[in-house]
């Protein structure tokens, strides 16, 4: 028993660090060869701080686990939202740009939808994964799409000088030393990232079997709980480190996009390897009500940021309330 949790312990710190380390260097890279901030934050920051979702969900897979996967993903999304974004609002209320209400929310909910719709047979083949990662490519096009469209309208001649000057002190900021890093050391932070995130998530996955065994519970229940709290881990402490700074930049635009990358990528990649079946039903099971659960969580912050484009404290709280009632529910079903 104190062996296992030792190993979980160690893959929850691994995962996280991982996961740092990977966007570290990933980031410093990619300024270092010259790619636009725009194409870090779509690509290797969004596969960074999704990471060890995606690791964990891959082993679990491999490993013939595919509830822990399934669990994973869902926890973690009602995680980032309900316990993250509700955390991080209480520490300072959270602006959101418009498009987020308008655009990306609505895109979330409609992926939401559709995990839901094929997931009614209680099985997620290969045919279904190869059509969630095909949309995480659109997805991510599509940003880097509207984005170059907007900033191509908004700024023009010394606006654009001002605002290059205007990012790289905020580089500078935010990554102090990046421009002196050499690029064997953004190499080598991209290395022990991978291994972390990788012998992280294979760690958690055998310990978190182990107490599943232990406690008897089901798998979907140790994903959706345990899993899926050490998985966003990296979210919620950007989040709460931000609000603390009063850096807007880390709002709820980027949880949003995990959430969409999570169901995309990381279920996408867990069904083309191995198809992830729904022991007992998926109503049966009670996957359906968690499931209501992602989705209801989704439409929350839409609701209480339709109107003003802000997440209060009040909103924080209400938000943290009900990742407890469902962890108590978790907890009586079980």
């Amino acid at each position: 028993m104190a062996i296992d949790l030792l190993f979980f312990i160690i893959g929850l710190l691994m995962l996280y660090y991982g996961a740092n380390w990977l966007v570290r260097g990933s980031s410093g890279l990619a300024r270092s060869a010259g790619v636009r901030p725009v194409i870090i934050g779509l690509t290797i920051v969004a596969f960074g701080t999704s990471s060890p979702e995606l690791f964990v969900s891959v082993v679990s897979s491999l490993k013939n686990k595919g509830m822990i996967a399934v669990g994973n993903v869902v926890g973690s999304n009602i995680c980032n939202i309900a316990l993250v974004l509700g955390t991080a609002a209480l520490f300072q209320p959270i602006t959101s740009h418009r498009s987020v209400i308008r655009r990306d929310i609505p895109v979330m909910l409609g992926i939401s939808l559709y995990l839901l719709m094929i997931s009614l047979d209680s099985m997620l083949g290969r045919i279904n994964g190869a059509t969630l990662f095909a949309g995480i490519i659109a997805y991510t096009l599509f940003n880097y799409y509207i984005f170059t469209k907007e900033t191509e309208k908004k700024y023009s001649g010394e606006s654009v000088v001002f605002e290059s000057a205007a990012e790289k002190t905020a580089e500078k900021t935010r990554y102090p030393g990046s421009k002196s890093r050499s690029k064997f050391k953004q190499i080598l932070l991209i290395a022990l990232g991978i291994c972390g995130v990788v012998g992280g998530a294979d760690f958690l996955i055998d310990s978190s079997v182990k107490f599943m065994k232990l406690f008897g519970v089901n798998e979907k229940f140790i994903g959706l709980t345990i899993v899926a709290f050490g998985t966003s881990l990296p979210e919620l402490a950007t989040s709460v480190i931000a609000a603390i700074r009063k850096e807007m930049d880390i709002s709820i635009g980027n949880l949003v996009g995990s959430n969409v990358f999570n169901i995309l990528s990381v279920l996408g990649a867990a069904a083309l390897i191995r198809p992830v079946s729904i022991p007992g039903g998926f109503i049966k099971s009670g996957l359906f009500i968690d499931y209501l659960v992602m989705i209801f969580t989704s439409f929350l912050p839409w609701l209480m940021m339709r109107k003003t484009y802000t997440i209060t404290r009040k909103d924080g709280f209400i938000l943290l309330l009900c990742y407890i009632g469902y962890l108590v529910y978790l907890i009586v079903k079980s």
